[in-house]
């Protein structure tokens, strides 16, 4: 048996420094470009569309790289260094073509660290300690971003915007060293993929992605819902951290981490919580919470614009966003459970959430250039509403779907999906 003590630090460890890597810039960008470079909110809102659009056209092939390679530690090594290129070029480079171009790359980039990290985790322990580990992996995640984001507030009140750019090179290379930390003979490359002993032999015969996602319609309900959740949690964030810069440019970046903080924090405890108690309590009631939540974030933006009520209000994203993070690879790996297709069918999911994404920050720089940041907001938590009332109608509970397929049909867990699709 192997010892996993060790590789499981290095996971923590992954995960923490990743944090603050895996999202590029993110909405550091928005006020770097408002306050620095003195763009509009329209044009901010197109350059991360297109960086989004980007991270899109690579999910599904991401996904299909981690199923196929045995090189998955390299894999999340070469992404880390290209979006450190990309972002550390930022203050040197700076007219709108170059900008998006490099955010394009850093999108593309950043698609292989969730499915990368899920087929690591799954090949290293193996299923039945996979719910309680991913729970793990997202609470280092995003004890990883608050720490990141506190040092970039401090940095950045101390030496100016530019330090975030410093700060993620330092965690970029803390990541690439705790990646050389996993035994690469420690993960079982069959069960990263999703495949179960007795499905080996057929892996060749193994459905593609596409067929397997299509064939499944709770898989396909679940990207629709999560196209919604992106598409109205992407730009909430974005546009509070416009409205504190616009208040005060010199604290605009220390007032975004203090959110960022605020926010992760609070999804720490969330993903301990879908890791001690998805099993016992079904996914389902923790998507749907999750799902609650964001409406109501965005309702309630429009009521002050005072610097202390949207960063409270901030922390309902740490429900939200850290109960759906954390069930993300839990609902697809039991869609998906048996078929080797796992790492695909979570790019094309993250595809669907990636077009949420990127046409949120575009539709609400629009919005605020027209109609102002309440109807933004408004416009946001009508999106959250409708992804709510679609799982809470459709999505039936995902826990148990494989075993019972089995169950019923008599055959390996390699015909859950098919299962699923008709549940």
């Amino acid at each position: 048996m192997t010892d996993v003590a060790g590789p499981n630090r290095s996971l923590d460890l992954l995960n923490f420094f990743l944090a603050d890597v895996r999202d590029g810039l993110g909405p550091y960008l928005a006020i770097y470009l408002l306050t620095v470079q003195h763009w509009n909110e329209a044009d901010i809102g197109l350059v991360m569309t297109l960086a989004g659009l980007a991270g899109i056209a690579a999910q599904v092939p991401a996904g299909a790289l981690v199923d196929g390679t045995r090189f998955k530690r390299a894999v999340i090594v070469v992404a880390a260094l290209l979006v450190t290129v990309g972002s550390l070029t930022l203050p040197w480079l700076n007219g709108f073509a170059v900008v998006a171009v490099l955010q394009s790359a850093v999108g593309a980039a950043g698609a292989v660290f969730p499915p990368a990290i899920a087929a690591i985790t799954l090949g290293l322990l193996g299923p039945r300690a996979f719910v309680r580990r991913i729970g793990r992996n997202e609470s280092f995640n995003h004890a990883g971003n608050a720490v990141a984001a506190l040092l970039a507030g401090l940095a950045a009140y101390a030496f100016g915007p530019v330090a975030v750019f410093w700060l993620m090179t330092g965690m970029a290379l803390c990541s690439i060293a705790a990646t050389a930390g996993i035994p690469a003979d420690a993960i079982d490359h069959a069960v990263a993929r999703g495949l179960h002993a007795s499905s080996r032999a057929d892996d060749r015969k193994a459905p593609s992605g596409l067929r397997v996602i299509l064939s499944c319609r709770p898989l396909l309900i679940f990207g629709g819902c999560a196209a919604l959740f992106h598409f109205a949690n992407a730009a909430m964030l974005p546009l509070v951290g416009q409205k504190l810069a616009m208040k005060d440019p010199a604290l605009g970046t220390s007032l975004m981490s203090f959110c960022i903080v605020a926010a992760q924090l609070v999804m720490v405890p969330m993903a301990m919580l879908v890791g001690a108690k998805a099993d016992r309590w079904g996914r389902k009631p923790l998507l749907l919470a999750a799902f609650l939540v964001l409406p109501l974030r965005g309702v309630l933006y429009t009521l002050s614009d005072s610097s202390a009520w949207l960063v409270g209000v901030q922390l309902l994203d740490g429900v939200g966003a850290g109960l759906f993070g954390a069930l993300f690879p839990l609902v697809v790996a039991d869609l998906t459970e048996g078929t080797g297709r796992f790492n695909v069918s979570q790019g094309a999911i993250a595809t669907l959430q990636g077009i949420g994404a990127s046409l949120s920050t575009a539709a609400a720089g629009q919005m605020v250039v027209r109609e102002g940041y309440s109807a933004a907001f408004l416009m946001l938590a009508g999106a959250a509403g409708v992804a709510l009332l679609l799982a809470a109608l459709l999505l039936p509970e995902t826990r148990g779907v494989a075993a019972q397929a089995a169950d019923e049909d008599g055959v390996a867990p390699a015909g859950a999906a098919k299962a699923a699709s008709e549940a």
